[in-house]
């Protein structure tokens, strides 16, 4: 049961910087106890963990499991002591408050990447509360309880890559997960080694490495590294919502697509995904003109 204390620079906020790392306000892997406490599942290149982090400062670390040596030894970049906000400079009003309201943000570096592969994958054209549910069901169904006390606080590790490639159809059915988002897990699974080598690489090279995978695209590329790799400049393109968000934030006008948002961001260039994240936490949105889309449940089916 390792310990270590990590006193970040002021200001630092645990909470905004590691929520990026939740699916959804149920997910099986993340909890944040009634005391601020965060507990953390993960499967590690040396087993399952368990983290609980006491906020600070200083940040208390206490790991459970055989990966717990790993998580510790890595709790610095996963807590954001690699990031360089000081390297951010806002270009609009917008993106400036939000950066002085969030001054505490860092972007955090899990260095795990098919663990931020699969939730992504299964985020693919379906919304978030199906995503989500998905996330849920494998983890619980195929997982296994979190190391320590993190079983007693309803943690479950994520299954193996061995355990998602062979997966049957109808499992996936079960969970909601249509034929092309499983096909592009299994096929990342097979290649996990792989996969994990983009965690040491440079931003062109890590992206390049995992669209190498059929059904892994830009969006999916990004949404990954930002968290595996704590990217601050693998900026989100594809998405349904964040073009408009950015577009209207920056420039009040509704309609923007991924090529107006690209070139919106372009002074940011370096930090387009941290700017980006700024965008979506100063809360500025157009309003929303039609009720939001419902789909068909695939398990149904």
């Amino acid at each position: 049961m390792p310990d270590r204390v990590w006193a970040p620079p002021e200001p630092y906020d645990l909470h905004r910087s590691l929520l990026v790392l939740r699916r959804g306000p149920y997910d099986p892997a993340f909890r944040i106890a009634g005391d601020g406490a965060v507990w953390r599942a993960t499967r590690t290149p040396e087993g399952p963990a368990t983290l609980r982090l006491l906020p600070g400062p200083p940040v208390r670390a206490t790991a459970w499991g055989p990966g717990a040596d790993w998580v510790i030894d890595g709790l610095p970049a996963l807590l954001g002591a690699e990031d360089d906000p000081g390297a951010f400079t806002a270009h609009h009003r917008v993106v400036a408050q939000a950066h002085r309201r969030h001054g505490g943000l860092r972007l955090a570096r899990t260095g795990l990447v098919f663990e931020s592969l699969v939730p992504a994958v299964l985020e693919q054209r379906v919304t978030a509360e199906e995503a989500y549910r998905a996330w849920r069901l494998l983890l619980r169904r195929f997982g296994e309880p979190a190391p320590g006390p993190g079983a007693g606080a309803g943690l479950w590790v994520m299954p193996e890559p061995r355990t998602f490639a062979l997966l049957p159809s109808w499992e996936w059915h079960r969970a909601g997960v249509d034929p092309k988002r499983s096909a592009a897990v299994v096929r990342a699974a097979r290649l996990a080694r792989r996969m994990e080598e983009a965690a040491r690489m440079p931003l062109p090279e890590a992206l390049a490495r995992l669209r190498a995978v059929p059904g892994i695209g830009p969006w999916t590329a990004a949404e990954t590294l930002q968290r595996s790799n704590g990217a601050p400049d693998a900026i989100t393109v594809g998405d349904l919502h964040l073009p408009g968000t950015v577009g209207y934030a920056l420039t009040g006008l509704r309609g923007a697509d991924d090529d107006r948002m690209l070139e919106l961001l372009a002074p940011y260039a370096g930090q387009r995904h941290r700017a980006a994240r700024l965008i979506l936490l100063s809360g500025v949105a157009p309003a929303r003109r039609a009720p939001r889309q419902r789909h068909a449940r695939i398990e149904r089916l």
